[in-house]
């Protein structure tokens, strides 16, 4: 049986999973709308990926005898001041998704509860790749600047790693 503290954690965890989500889906529906469409498929599928990472969530509290809660979210924001603004957001985001996971992770430690601890070692994993990610795509932009071709690549390239990483999942 999932303990309550455990269980409120991990639907606060789901909440901001879900949160992200919604971001990451206003962030490419706004891309989409400057003309950035590898930007915004690459955040699409970054929406779907967070999604997921929040539906894993609810079906583990509730195999484990808790109630996941679908949570109601407050609006994300609908505009941004361009691409490198929307990569350094989702950067900032990704470190709060962190921190929350580790708490999430804390609280098993103290409560002993090993179960979720490990359930919850895949999660502190795929922060590790997040954060690596978002911090080189700023990188690219930053190196990029201005120019208007290499903005063009690198939007080009964002569309190609959807593809890449549709292929590596499929084990292709």
């Amino acid at each position: 049986m999932l303990p309550k503290k455990i269980e409120a954690a991990l639907n606060a965890q789901i909440q901001t999973e879900a949160m992200s989500s919604q971001i990451y889906l206003a962030m490419a529906s706004w891309a989409e709308t400057q003309g950035l469409s590898g930007t915004a498929a690459f955040l699409y599928g970054h929406s779907d990926e967070e999604r997921m990472h929040a539906l894993k969530l609810v079906k583990f509290v509730n195999e484990r005898g808790g109630h996941a809660v679908v949570p109601a979210l407050p609006a994300p924001p609908r505009t941004w001041k361009g691409i490198t603004h929307i990569f350094q957001e989702l950067f900032v985001h990704e470190t709060k998704v962190t921190g929350e996971i580790n708490k999430v992770v804390d609280l098993c430690l103290k409560e002993k509860e090993y179960t979720t601890h490990n359930f919850m070692q895949w999660y502190v994993s795929e922060q590790i790749e997040e954060e690596a990610l978002a911090r080189t795509l700023i990188d690219k932009l930053n190196m990029i600047g201005g120019d208007k071709g290499g903005l063009y690549l690198f939007d080009r390239d964002l569309a190609g790693m959807i593809g890449a990483k549709a292929k590596e999942k499929q084990g292709a």
